[in-house]
């Protein structure tokens, strides 16, 4: 079998080397060359025809912005963002995303040489993902140490969903991780601003969902925010989970309102798209839609189907659309989809149901 060939743009030694000893671990992967800057990674690429490539925001001649946008107008490929885990990091990292990149891999500020080697399993994940776009493989490096995949129970138990739900305000609740900014951002620019309140889990680390949650108020004509903890959920608002955070729909009285939760990760997730759909399930069930979109793994995949059997209208993204068909997919798998659609449809999609609803 022929290895994923990565080239590594970075101007940072340091990293190049420490990339160079994590992607050549695998036994599907292999670095096939490395570069300072982006002029050396321009005449690498065609030297070496890379399958995919790691690239950083912040290098000397040309940054990695305008690399990325040139690259992706003139040979288009799989590229994964390092990205440091600043607000500025977040921001410029966004805009990547918009430009193409299919993900990126949050960069430790301090002690590099003895952290940077914790994020081995998601670097090569992602990598994989990427290299292939569509295509998630399960398979994991025997040497890494795997962190227990805890199901939703450990925040929320499941009960019984046999109960009746009084006449409330709807709400739409969308879970997302790989290429769900950009799914989320072609949602929320359609979508009216008197849309029924909308609360997202999408996979992303503390400071990118606070510049998320900027990015999209200024986009969308709803209103944004990084959920805060017992914030009332009004129509024609929207409240993105922190990252480091799960978020869960209560009932208080006939309101809804946000709960932040800190507990264990779900499905290796904080916050987890698992977690938000039981909640809404429990507490808003036939008033509720479902939505879930492109994403590495199967976190959702139970949460929706319990929504579903709450009597929530369920629609997953198609495998078409989606980067990676990984949660949407096993949402269909596990038989809690209603709707099998293209991104571009969705929004139609909703409004109609709201309007029987």
């Amino acid at each position: 079998m022929s290895k994923t060939k990565v080239l590594i743009i970075d101007d940072s030694a340091l990293i190049r080397q420490m990339l160079t000893k994590i992607i050549n671990s695998a036994y599907d992967m292999e670095v096939v060359g490395t570069a300072g800057d982006p002029y050396i990674a321009r005449r690498k690429i065609k030297q070496l025809n890379p399958d995919v490539l790691t690239l950083d925001i912040e290098m000397p001649r040309m940054d990695g912005l305008v690399f990325l946008s040139n690259l992706m107008r003139l040979r288009p490929m799989p590229v994964i963002m390092i990205s440091a885990l600043t607000e500025k990091g977040a921001d410029i990292t966004l805009q990547a995303l918009e430009y193409g990149a299919i993900d990126f891999i949050a960069k430790p500020q301090l002690d590099i040489s003895n952290t940077f080697e914790n994020y081995a399993e998601e670097i090569i994940t992602k990598l994989r993902v990427a290299a292939r776009v569509k295509v998630h493989s399960r398979t994991v490096l025997k040497k890494l140490t795997i962190t227990p995949k805890h199901t939703a129970d450990v925040i929320i138990k499941n009960t019984s969903l046999q109960q009746r739900f009084e006449t409330t305000g709807k709400i739409i609740a969308i879970g997302a991780s790989t290429g769900g900014t950009e799914a989320i951002r072609a949602l929320l620019t359609q979508i009216p601003p008197d849309t029924a309140g909308i609360v997202i889990s999408q996979h992303i680390p503390v400071n990118f969902s606070r510049s998320f949650a900027v990015r999209m108020n200024q986009l969308s004509a709803m209103t944004v925010y990084e959920t805060k903890d017992k914030q009332v959920i009004l129509p024609g608002h929207v409240y993105i989970a922190p990252g480091d955070s799960h978020l869960l729909v209560k009932r208080y009285g006939a309101r809804y309102i946000c709960s932040l939760n800190q507990g264990e990760p779900v499905n290796r997730h904080r916050p987890s798209v698992d977690v938000l759909f039981r909640s809404v399930a429990q507490n808003v069930g036939p008033n509720a839609i479902g939505v879930i979109l492109t994403g590495m793994g199967d976190d959702g995949a139970r949460g929706i189907k319990e929504m579903h059997d709450a009597g929530a209208v369920t629609i997953a993204q198609d495998e078409k659309t989606s980067v990676v068909w990984g949660m949407p997919g096993e949402a269909v798998k596990h038989g809690g989809i209603d709707h099998i659609l293209p991104l571009q449809n969705i929004v139609d999609k909703l409004m109609s149901i709201l309007q029987k609803k």
